[in-house]
């Protein structure tokens, strides 16, 4: 198959190229909890670090908050000013803050301090938003971002006092990094296809896990719409999952149908659970999973 250059494309191309075989006899109705953090959630569908969803509607962040609420899903917060943030963390939502790779550090440090004083109950960074498309750093919404060191990333991780998470690894190699630097969790990630030809984040997640073993969590982010999508990501390995781009239609609709659609892909995903034999979350077989080649 000729794939596009798209990242997008050739992910969903590659979740779909995988089959699972189902497993009736002595099975029962699943439970879909997940504890995360020493916090206990109905799903382990989460929603996506997103940012800038006032543009989408008022209080979009807000909104997306408090759909996650509604299902108990975690929910993780992009980049955005503190007082969104102090809107965000106000609705209930047991929240992740992201923070970019901002050039100055004491802005990153800032924003720990800021999101520990909320009671956000896990921080990051999204790490791949250091460099823009022309061989320099990146500059977001007029801010200027850098690469950070694995020293540096250490630094993060203790001031955050709480579990630290980088999202957008994509190699076994950076996940090391992560581990080494006392990272609690990564998020393999793409970021929409930030670059053209990404392996998809589930292609290389294996190679993750044999890299870091159990010494963090590992989420995955990227194009996933459904139960099923969300079933294949945990089957092979992943701790969550979180929905993004999937999600931002339904806010002008309210938190109640962002939550409905949640609430929709965690009973797809106990429905596979239930025919293929796994009773929780702990219980996932990656020998289910089948890659077709025909």
């Amino acid at each position: 198959m000729k794939y596009a250059s798209n990242p997008d494309t050739i992910t969903r191309d590659y979740f779909d190229s995988l089959l699972l075989e189902t497993r009736y006899i002595d099975s029962v109705l699943p439970s879909t909890k997940m504890t995360l953090f020493g916090e206990v959630f109905e799903t382990p569908i989460m929603t996506a670090a997103l940012s800038h969803l006032n543009n989408t509607t008022t209080e979009g962040m807000a909104v997306y908050a408090k759909g996650a609420k509604l299902s108990n899903a975690v929910h993780w917060v992009g980049m955005g000013e503190d007082e969104e943030l102090e809107r965000v963390v106000a609705t209930g939502a047991k929240s992740i803050k992201i923070i970019k790779p901002h050039a100055d550090n004491a802005e990153v440090f800032r924003k720990i301090e800021h999101a520990l004083s909320l009671g956000c109950f896990a921080i990051g960074m999204d790490t791949d938003h250091a460099f823009n498309s022309e061989g320099g750093y990146d500059n977001v919404m007029g801010l200027p971002m850098k690469p950070k060191s694995s020293a540096e990333i250490a630094e993060f991780v203790q001031a955050a006092k709480v579990p630290f998470i980088v999202k957008g690894v994509l190699s076994p190699r950076d996940a090391e990094k992560c581990a080494k630097a006392g990272c609690a969790g990564i998020v393999v990630s793409h970021h929409h296809g930030m670059v053209q030809y990404s392996v998809p984040p589930l292609m290389v997640l294996q190679d993750i896990l044999s890299a870091v073993g159990n010494e963090m969590e590992v989420f995955i982010d990227c194009g996933i719409v459904s139960g099923m999508d969300a079933y294949k990501c945990l089957a092979l390995g992943a701790k969550a999952v979180s929905v993004g781009r999937h999600l931002m239609p339904l806010l002008k609709q309210g938190p109640e149908a962002v939550s409905q659609r949640i609430n929709e892909m965690t009973a797809e995903l106990a429905g596979i659970m239930a025919r293929t034999g796994v009773k929780t979350l702990e219980d996932m077989d990656s020998t289910i999973i089948h890659r077709r080649n025909f």
